[in-house]
């Protein structure tokens, strides 16, 4: 099976490398991919086989098309088709893997209870630049369990900035 992933996410690459447009397409999947994992009733219509692929493909074209872009749209549905869809999530991890050591930079996941303007995130980017000594690019998950500030994860170093975080420890300390 990690052979396929790999596969799929080597695939995914070279597309975007020939497009040119990796940053954004990596983006929309990851949070298609993110959003999938949290649809069971999504992941269940788009891997169900006894509805016609054509059909699948069509749910992905009503979800995506005009809010993403034709790539991203096309890498989603080419998943239905193969029946890979189930493992989107793990073709996207590998894919934000691969982009990044290509590039010289690094992925860090925020968790945030808001959506970051592009100013913040600019701002986190090369902040965490200037501590780890790499590029940084920054994919955003909206999680209003962070209750408010950042929970930032890249690669196994999680910095958790986040209010959830900071009443633990008063908790803790009382």
């Amino acid at each position: 099976m990690s052979d396929r992933i790999d596969y799929y996410a080597q695939a995914f690459h070279n597309i975007l490398l020939a497009e040119g447009s990796s940053n954004e397409v990596t983006d929309e999947l990851f949070r298609f991919a993110r959003i999938l994992e949290g649809n069971d009733e999504l992941r269940t219509t788009l891997s169900d086989v006894h509805l016609p692929v054509e059909r699948r493909q069509q749910i992905v074209e009503d979800l995506l098309g005009g809010k993403a872009t034709p790539t991203t749209t096309a890498l989603v549905a080419l998943t239905v088709a193969t029946g890979r869809v189930h493992s989107l999530t793990d073709i996207v991890g590998r894919l934000l893997d691969r982009t990044a050591a290509t590039d010289s930079r690094v992925i860090a996941q925020v968790r945030s209870a808001v959506p970051l303007t592009e100013d913040q995130k600019a701002r986190l980017a090369e902040a965490l630049a200037k501590s780890i000594g790499k590029e940084v690019d920054i994919v955003v998950i909206i999680d209003p369990e962070v209750l408010g500030g950042l929970v930032t994860q890249i690669g196994d170093t999680v910095i958790d900035g986040s209010v959830r975080q900071r009443l633990s420890q008063l908790r803790e300390s009382f």
